[in-house]
């Protein structure tokens, strides 16, 4: 289960839990929620269970090379630390590759995979529970909105 995997990851930072929300697990979608997130629960879900599911990236693959770079180059821009060793998985990096290349169905009217690079950064951040790293995030890019827009 993702908590297993995060944990012997060690990627969780909880410095900046609110004192409301000290109770929520930083991994939940409560806690996803709580962060801004938008990404609904069964999605929410279904990624991070395909990211406990990974055991390697395709790096010959050239979209999933490609979006390995977005988040290498995102992360580096904002100053999160990243491990891009190909001996270990990062888990911000095999979410990010799994919301990236999701295909939106045909039946949804909104999908992450519309998002820009930033914004899918932003999710993977919120999703794995990491307040220090979305904040940031989000004083790097301050022309990018990371709030949800109704209709956009």
């Amino acid at each position: 289960m993702n908590k297993e995997f995060l944990k012997k990851n060690k990627v969780v930072d909880t410095q900046d839990i609110d004192k409301e929300t000290a109770d929520i697990p930083e991994n939940s979608y409560q806690r996803y929620v709580e962060l801004g997130g938008i990404i609904n629960e069964k999605d929410y879900q279904s990624a991070l269970d395909r990211m406990d599911k990974t055991r390697t990236l395709d790096r010959k693959n050239p979209q999933v090379r490609n979006s390995i770079q977005q988040a290498l180059g995102i992360a580096e821009y904002a100053k999160i630390k990243l491990n891009d060793s190909e001996n270990v998985l990062e888990p911000k990096i095999v979410l990010y590759v799994t919301l990236r290349n999701d295909a939106k169905p045909e039946d949804a009217k909104y999908h992450h995979s519309q998002m820009s690079d930033q914004r899918i950064f932003g999710e993977v951040l919120r999703m794995l529970g990491d307040a220090d790293s979305l904040d940031k995030l989000i004083k790097t890019y301050p022309n990018i909105s990371f709030k949800y827009e109704k209709g956009k």
